[in-house]
């Protein structure tokens, strides 16, 4: 190993691929990143599909690139780590070869006519409440769409994995994946840590058999080395030892030290989410399991499906003059937006943002809404009113969390695009009361995958010496608690209403769409 060992590490997220080189305090030496032009084709309304190759393609260019820059740190590369977005599933024939187009994670096919579960599941549901959240599942289990849609293909798929596990293929020759990477468009069982057992009440929700399934291992196990043939592709050194580490938003939390239920960390990416590392099995729901930590324990998460993919959105319908002066400037268009924030007071005065755009399985009928519009708001008021909405949302999540964990988050820390705004950081830590860190990189998801590689080297002892050493905090924002008294008024008094006063209406809207549609 060299003296100054590094981690070249992947972040494989929906809108683009990075590759980085990681040291032992957690900087960020280099990056190469390459936007996606097609992050997802749609061959049909709510479908979102990628070719499995294609984030292997990116994977290939971009360490490449990263090689062409900085030839003299090539050398020191220790191992190779790769972190990446959740339940995007692929299925693969006798020779691992896909059979056809990754389901993204964002997809929203519903597989309809599935067979009947068996009498006995039936009953146990039906008996606990969970009879129509369990068909809702069902419906939105990409292998149960397959299975019942495209029954050529199922009975060709040999193994049925996540993206994850399919990189970690293409990086070394082992179909295998991590535990933190498993989530529940699998049957996992989160609580053990392994596959669900055949008696389980809930392996009848997934028309897959179990030879279907990969092996699964810890996170930080070395799967092996870099093929050849991935040598040839990518540049790094054959025999390079390959880390498992976690999906992407696991690496994320743990990169911002957050290891215990008195902080939370805040993810403003494309889903912006919000997260709680703890020790006890606890997830938002009682359906809803959490997530595996790469350290030991759980993360319950609360996500907002359509999180800064909202800014994108508005920029795209209501920011060309933003656009096209950043272009003139060589900056993004939401530094431009993120300056004229100040112009507009808490609350955007009286518009409501709420930024449920996409439903999901507590909230199937769930629409967007923007309330409170007069002759006074501009385009700056609704710019301001998403940031605000997609805060208040992950508010309602921490709360429920606190709720259902019967503890208090004391201290937020913040990854993700979103981060990167000063304005947006001020104005979410006046929104939540609370005080919120930035650490030393958003780049927090290449911090975290590289810890669990220093710490399967053997750099560093455990993961609290790996934290001590990798993560700074480097800018702090404290509540102006006069504005949060504004915004606590706004989330129980409005905000936390307008989604049980709107449903009904959403309801019918979407039977009169739908009916339409037909």
């Amino acid at each position: 190993m060299a003296d100054n060992p590094l981690i070249l590490t992947f972040d494989i997220g929906t809108q683009s691929a990075r590759a980085m080189l990681v040291d032992a305090r957690g900087e960020v030496l280099a990056k190469a990143q390459k936007h996606f032009e097609k992050p997802y084709h749609s061959p049909q309304p709510g479908w979102a599909e990628q070719d499995p190759d294609f984030y292997w393609n990116m994977i290939c260019e971009t360490s490449r690139s990263l090689k062409e820059q900085n030839e003299g740190l090539w050398k020191d590369v220790a191992a190779v780590t790769c972190a990446c977005i959740r339940a995007t599933t692929i299925c693969l024939d006798a020779e691992n070869k896909p059979l056809r187009p990754a389901i993204v994670w964002l997809d929203k096919r519903k597989a309809e006519n599935l067979p009947p579960l068996p009498a006995l599941n039936r009953a146990a549901f039906a008996a606990a409440g969970m009879k129509d959240a369990v068909e809702t599942i069902r419906g939105n289990m990409a292998c149960n769409w397959i299975a019942a849609n495209q029954p050529e293909v199922w009975a060709k798929t040999a193994k049925f994995v996540l993206l994850s596990a399919y990189l970690n293929l293409r990086f070394c020759g082992e179909l295998v994946d991590s535990t933190a990477n498993t989530v529940g468009v699998l049957p996992f069982d989160t609580r053990r840590g392994r596959w669900l057992a055949k008696n389980d009440v809930t392996r009848c929700v997934y028309l897959m058999e179990d030879d279907k399934l990969i092996d699964l291992v810890g996170p930080g196990t070395q799967l092996g080395g870099v093929t050849r043939e991935t040598s040839g592709q990518t540049g790094i050194p054959a025999g390079t030892p390959y880390v498992v580490t976690g999906a992407d938003k696991a690496c994320e939390t743990l990169g911002l030290s957050c290891t215990d239920e008195t902080s939370a960390a805040l993810s403003f990416g494309t889903t912006a989410t919000i997260e709680i590392a703890t020790s006890r099995y606890l997830g938002p729901s009682a359906i809803m399991p959490p997530y595996t930590a790469i350290n030991g324990g759980f993360l319950p998460e609360v996500e907002t499906y359509r999180g800064y993919w909202l800014i994108s959105w508005f920029n795209r319908e209501f920011a060309a003059k933003e656009m096209e002066e950043a272009k003139r400037l060589g900056c993004a268009p939401e530094e431009l937006l993120n300056l004229r924030l100040k112009e507009i007071p808490p609350g955007c005065d009286g518009l409501v943002f709420q930024p449920t755009f996409t439903p999901d399985i507590a909230t199937p009928h769930a629409k967007g809404a923007i309330i409170g519009f007069s002759d006074i708001h501009t385009r700056i008021h609704l710019y301001r009113s998403i940031i605000e909405g997609i805060n208040f949302s992950l508010m309602e999540g921490l709360y429920l969390l606190e709720g259902r964990g019967r503890f208090k988050v004391n201290k937020l820390f913040v990854a993700g695009g979103g981060s990167r705004s000063s304005e947006i950081c001020q104005i979410t830590s006046n929104m939540f009361g609370l005080p919120l860190h930035r650490t030393q990189t958003y780049e927090v998801c290449g911090v975290g995958s590289s810890m669990a590689a220093y710490v399967s080297l053997g750099v560093y002892k455990d993961y609290p010496e790996a934290i001590r050493a990798m993560v700074r905090i480097r800018d702090t924002y404290l509540p102006d608690m006069t504005e949060h008294e504004v915004y606590k008024k706004l989330f129980g008094e409005v905000y936390a209403q307008v989604f049980d006063s709107l449903s009904p209406l959403y309801r019918r809207l979407n039977g009169i769409i739908k009916h339409r549609t037909q």
